[in-house]
């Protein structure tokens, strides 16, 4: 495990609250989707394309997505951004959350490129997300969970974006 992946796990555990599920002690349910709408508006700017978003995710800890269209990329592959009700936390993927094994492998399989993923996350960076990488949420999740017909311990991404 890199430092940078050892700093992202003390952050997750850092913004955990056993009696808050769905969200941390501090979420501020009216600034949220400010912030959604900033970064989606600046996407759209950056992409030169309409996104389409999904937000305020019921029973979730994960707010809201937004989708960079296929056509406005340069691998023809959309863009995913799940932005997380925990500390800003936001995961980037091409396609879909677990299509490829994170964006390296995306990369990798000509599907996702360098200078649109540094697009997103440039403008994750400035908004104040912290970008996590799909990889590190796939870690076994140590902390307080009452996930429903779990018998094995769930993912971070389960604990942090994921639906109850």
């Amino acid at each position: 495990m890199t430092e940078s992946e050892a700093d992202l796990l003390a952050l997750l555990r850092e913004l955990d609250d056993p009696e808050w599920l769905e969200w941390p002690q501090h979420y501020d349910r009216g600034e949220t989707p400010v912030h959604f709408g900033v970064l989606m508006a600046r996407l759209e700017v950056d992409f030169a394309a309409r996104c389409t978003a999904e937000q305020d995710t019921q029973d979730s800890s994960e707010y809201g997505r937004i989708v960079v269209p296929a056509d406005a990329t340069v691998c023809g592959t959309r863009i995913v951004v799940c932005v997380s009700k925990f500390g800003s936390l936001a995961l980037v993927c091409a396609d879909n959350p677990g299509a490829f094994l994170g964006t390296d492998d995306a990369q990798a399989e000509g599907e996702l490129d360098g200078a649109d993923l540094a697009k997103v996350n440039r403008a994750l960076v400035e908004f104040g997300y912290v970008v996590v990488a799909e990889e590190l949420l796939e870690s076994d999740y140590d902390g307080p969970s009452r996930l429903p017909g779990h018998v094995q311990r769930p993912s971070s991404w389960d604990r942090f974006c994921g639906i109850f």
